[in-house]
């Protein structure tokens, strides 16, 4: 364990139980921000290699839809 984990831990152990939901509150919100922005960098990528078979003139009457 690192030094910054020890010291992120003990500080954790001080708070109060209330404070510590809130904590680990955060922590899941950050983990769900990255895993979105993961997942919106992923289809951003994708789109060059999809871009030909989405952009097909026989399917262009259901773009108009």
């Amino acid at each position: 364990m690192s030094a910054t984990e020890v010291m992120l831990i003990e500080k954790i152990r001080q708070l109060a139980p209330w404070q510590r939901t809130e904590v680990e509150d955060f922590i899941d919100f950050l983990n769900a921000r990255d895993a979105q922005r993961l997942t919106r960098a992923v289809a951003r990528a994708s789109e060059p290699s999809f871009a030909a078979v989405w952009d097909k003139e026989e399917d262009a009457a259901y773009d108009k839809l």
